[in-house]
């Protein structure tokens, strides 16, 4: 059996190890794999039968052209870069990687808030300039610090990854609310839910945690934000697609929105002329959230069993059955 891993390098940059999945079969790892080069694409994929891709897309050509595929599966838990319905069509599986990296991701979300309403990054590199001993000062600060304690989170999304970033929120003293089409009771233990508009008046922080559907696509756009709190923060490392970015760059550089913290961009890598990189008070790190090796480490462990219980004729966490 050939199994082909398209984008190796991004999930074990070389602090894990490969060995079980290469117990299974004739493993191929391209360390890069194009994320628009559909020849590139098809030309790594070849005659192998077992397919793990991360970001890199397997379309209609890939899956015309690629007769030998008969399982994908990603290397995490989205799954839009696939065409499901096609590989449907042909008897191809497909699986994902379901809850691997909740806490990491809300972890995240929690150090852009505080990296904004702190400001570590900054004032760690202004103590290291030597401002501070030049201050003759026992304290200073260049930005209005914020506390958190009081404030309102409204969350975007409340699953698995919403309701760990609510977790933490309430522990540090923070109001809970959050907007889902699902609600249960784990949910009304760490806040309310409420309709997307009061919690676009109400929050101070909105902290997107969706899943990218033709309903949440450009959620935080022009109209949206004009319901929003002078000085609102906006966190988002779900879907960068879920940003409208000029009508969100405009509002940061008025000051409508207070900052922004994104780990995700619409296209990615980044392009230079992405208007929040020029923005004001726009915090943007590299797609990161899912990165801590614990929770690569978890997500390559279920890819593996994903394929074992796939041979074994039981498949799991298939998104096209």
């Amino acid at each position: 059996m050939k199994i082909v891993v398209l984008n190796g390098y991004v999930l074990n940059p070389g602090d894990l190890k490969w060995d079980n999945l290469k117990a299974l079969g004739d493993v191929i790892i391209y360390e890069h794999t194009s994320l628009t080069d559909e020849e590139e694409i098809i030309s790594h994929i070849n005659d192998a039968e077992i397919v793990f891709t991360s970001m890199s897309p397997i379309k209609a050509k890939a899956l015309n052209e690629c007769p030998n595929i008969k399982f994908i599966c990603t290397l995490h838990t989205g799954y839009d870069n696939i065409d499901i319905d096609l590989a449907k069509e042909k008897g191809i599986l497909v699986a994902n990687i379901p809850n691997y990296g909740s806490e990491a991701v809300a972890q995240h979300a929690i150090a852009l808030l505080l990296e904004i309403t702190n400001q570590v990054g900054h004032h760690n590199m202004a103590v290291h300039k030597g401002r501070w001993e030049s201050t003759n000062e026992w304290s200073f600060w260049d930005f209005p610090l914020v506390e958190l304690n009081s404030k309102t989170i409204g969350i975007i999304g409340f699953g698995r990854i919403g309701q760990k970033t609510g977790m933490i929120a309430k522990a540090i003293g923070m109001k809970v609310i959050a907007n889902d089409y699902v609600q249960n009771d784990s949910g009304r233990e760490i806040g309310a839910y409420v309709e997307l508009d009061e919690l676009l008046r109400s929050s101070d922080i909105i902290a997107l945690h969706c899943p990218l559907l033709p309903s949440t696509t450009g959620i935080i756009n022009r109209n949206n934000i004009a319901k929003m709190k002078d000085g609102v923060i906006i966190i988002n490392n779900s879907r960068g697609q879920l940003v409208v970015e000029q009508d969100l760059a405009d509002a940061l550089n008025s000051g409508k929105v207070l900052a922004a913290g994104l780990d995700v961009v619409s296209s990615e890598p980044i392009k230079k002329d992405n208007p929040l990189l020029k923005a004001k008070n726009c915090f943007i790190t590299p797609h990161i959230s899912w990165a801590p090796r614990e929770s690569r480490e978890r997500l390559l462990d279920i890819a593996i069993n994903n394929l074992v219980k796939y041979i074994e004729g039981t498949p799991v966490n298939l998104v096209n059955s």
